[in-house]
């Protein structure tokens, strides 16, 4: 391990819409940030194909592609992006405090800020049928993709609200939608459970799991299996989404930053500030709620500001 450490203004940890943003804003401002980009550069847009609900992109843009635009902004700015992962986080709890960083098991960097923009990994079955037809009629953000299966049949697996506002989300553009409940019930609130069972165009399977997702180059349904008869059966569609909840990327910070139960980090509402001075959370890493490219992209934004007004109030 390298004993001597690297001393910067402004580290970044993330390279999604949210570390990007963060990157072209900070070094804007001088800042001279360093991003270090995780193993997934670009995070979770480098799993989609066509993304069209991003601002300025009229005929959309395929997601590696426009993460590959996001790196050419902030590279032109100036900003330092290094191919790596952080192993280990050291937070400082002082004002003006140096926060020790350890990337990949062996370089310490000292940052007065830190804007993490580490992400959120969606669940998924574990099914090489899904993994193989990702990004072809599979998907786990409705909201993301749901449009391109105007008209056709689609499958939502999941019980919880978000798997219920999916597939609400689903039933305005599907003709039907039906939802893969594994229990006997929904773990959804009331008002979204009730709001599913009276969609006249959803259909709801419980106690059911799936065995398969169908289809050579693109999806046409899946193999599923009632789980108290072990009856199986196929139900066609062209989309299959996954809505079985996300994991932030935050297992770093355990202990050190304050998080809710599932590992979203808290930050000090209407400012990316977490509970401890000079670091601050974005993008999916911080919200359970929307998770879109945009909103991480203006969370990035709201970061490096911070960063910045914080840096700026230090003394000299």
């Amino acid at each position: 391990m390298s004993t001597t450490p690297e001393r910067i203004s402004c580290l970044i940890i993330g390279s999604g819409p949210a570390g990007y943003t963060a990157a072209i804003y900070a070094a804007r401002a001088d800042m001279k940030p360093v991003m270090i980009t995780g193993m997934e550069m670009g995070g979770q847009l480098t799993t989609t194909t066509e993304v069209e609900n991003f601002p300025g992109y009229p005929d959309g843009i395929q997601g590696p592609e426009m993460m590959e635009e996001f790196k050419k902004q902030a590279e032109r700015f100036g900003t330092d992006i290094r191919i790596g992962y952080v192993s280990a986080a050291e937070l400082s709890t002082e004002v003006g405090g140096w926060h020790k960083i350890t990337v990949d098991d062996s370089k310490i960097i000292e940052a007065r800020t830190v804007i993490i923009a580490t992400g959120a990994s969606a669940k998924y079955l574990g099914l090489e049928s899904e993994k193989r037809l990702m990004g072809h009629g599979v998907s786990a953000c409705a909201v993301c993709d749901g449009f391109f299966f105007k008209g056709q049949e689609t499958i939502i697996v999941g019980g919880g609200d978000s798997a219920c506002e999916e597939a609400s989300y689903l039933s305005k553009l599907c003709p039907k939608v039906t939802m893969l409940v594994r229990g006997d019930q929904m773990r959804a609130s009331k008002i979204m459970q009730d709001r599913v069972i009276n969609t006249p165009n959803i259909e709801i399977l419980y106690n059911t799991e799936t065995l398969e997702v169908l289809g050579d180059d693109t999806v046409t349904g899946a193999r599923i299996r009632n789980r108290v008869n072990g009856e199986e059966s196929v139900v066609p569609a062209q989309g299959f989404f996954v809505a079985i909840g996300h994991k932030p990327n935050t297992d770093l910070f355990k202990g050190q930053l304050e998080m809710d139960e599932v590992g979203y980090l808290k930050a000090v509402p209407g400012t990316s500030k977490t509970n401890l001075p000079g670091v601050f959370a974005t993008g999916d890493a911080q919200d359970k709620h929307y998770r879109q490219a945009v909103t991480a992209a203006g969370s990035g934004c709201m970061g490096a500001l911070d960063a910045e007004r914080y840096l700026a109030a230090l003394p000299h």
